[in-house]
């Protein structure tokens, strides 16, 4: 049962300006934010590079199944007929196609119940395998063909779903490919549940309608090849959502509380002892007679120097043009009151922030 264009065109008229947007913000949201949690872009990771190729492995050979070559054979293709040709005439042409023109059991099977047309459409329905081989089905229940053609239906979409359980299993990436698990596995399952559906409420009997070759719609090998088709691009996904959030380019997890206590703790430890170091630098510097005359002289040329270079025309110029125009002074004041009020009595978070007043 297909959807009709006009009706996919009117939901995405519809959907897409309110949809895209938002789309585009959170995959916006989901790029920046390794940036803000402090993460940076690392190599992909041996475990999840493992992953990625098991995904698209499985993925080319979902592909590779979609080509006509490894597709069941459909006879009226094969031998260029119409659906109401006599059974007789059809096998007859296709014993031409068989080596030493013998038919095969399947093909002896699916001319005794070509006999009505009912069979035909049912074939073009759900396969050569299923009408030639189940036991128990008739034209009469038409359901009947449903049920022994779905463990065959399932059998790709059960075995998708064991490599995304092995692709995203915690001992592949303990901190990566877990939380893909259940989106994924979810996807595979709506796949499913979609192309079950699909099978079990198409209107085999559209095609009674056709007269000749090209009016016959062959769902069985359109179904197939979109099925293959869906689960290698349910593949292909996750091995990129893989990629990205393994080189934390995208849809990496913020670090753990404990890991960003750990590492603020590692900061403060790191820059103790900077402050401890240059603390022994100055004390050395100051008792030592040669290095604080070095240091002394040093700071007097730089006053001398500045004293000159702001008696120029051109600097006392820009200062007065920046004092009048471009700089508030009285904000100027009023921050640095703030940090220095912070230095003196304030708690350490007020120290960090008055560090950040800008320099005008």
């Amino acid at each position: 049962m297909a959807i009709p264009w006009g009706t996919i065109k009117s939901l995405l008229i519809f959907f897409g300006p309110l949809l895209l947007p938002k789309a585009i913000g959170w995959y916006r949201a989901a790029r920046a934010a390794p940036h803000i949690h402090g993460l940076k872009v690392r190599p992909l990771p041996v475990p999840i590079f493992r992953a990625i190729l098991l995904l698209g492995t499985i993925a080319s050979v979902f592909l590779l199944r979609t080509l006509p070559i490894f597709a069941p054979e459909n006879v009226f293709k094969a031998t260029q007929s119409r659906l109401q040709i006599p059974a007789d005439v059809l096998f007859t042409r296709l014993s031409t196609l068989r080596p030493g023109n013998t038919l095969t059991p399947t093909d002896l099977s699916l001319r005794a119940k070509f006999a009505s047309l009912e069979s035909r459409l049912l074939y073009l329905q759900y396969g050569p395998s299923v009408v030639a081989s189940c036991p128990f089905c008739t034209s009469d229940d038409p359901r009947s063909y449903l049920y022994y053609a779905l463990p065959a239906l399932l059998t790709p979409h059960l075995f998708n779903l064991l490599t995304i359980a092995l692709a995203t299993s915690p001992w592949l990436s303990p901190d990566t490919a877990p939380r893909w698990r259940n989106p994924a596995t979810l996807a595979a399952a709506a796949i499913a549940l979609a192309d079950v559906y699909l099978v079990a409420n198409y209107n085999h009997t559209a095609n009674a309608r056709a007269l000749r070759l090209g009016e016959i719609e062959s769902f069985f090998w359109t179904a197939r090849a979109a099925r293959f088709a869906a689960l290698a691009a349910l593949d292909g996904v996750l091995a990129l959502l893989l990629y990205l959030s393994g080189t934390r380019r995208a849809f990496a997890a913020p670090p753990a509380p404990a890991e960003r206590l750990e590492r603020a703790i590692q900061a403060l430890v790191a820059a103790k002892g900077k402050v401890g170091a240059a603390g022994v630098v100055k004390n050395t510097i100051l008792r030592d007679e040669g290095l604080r005359g070095r240091g002394n002289a040093y700071w007097a040329h730089e006053v001398r120097l500045m004293g000159e270079m702001m008696e120029e025309r051109e600097v006392v110029e820009g200062v007065q043009d920046a004092l009048m125009n471009r700089i508030d002074i009285r904000g100027v004041e009023r921050d640095a009151e703030v940090y220095a009020r912070a230095v003196l009595m304030g708690p350490p978070g007020v120290v960090a922030q008055g560090a950040g007043v800008k320099e005008e």
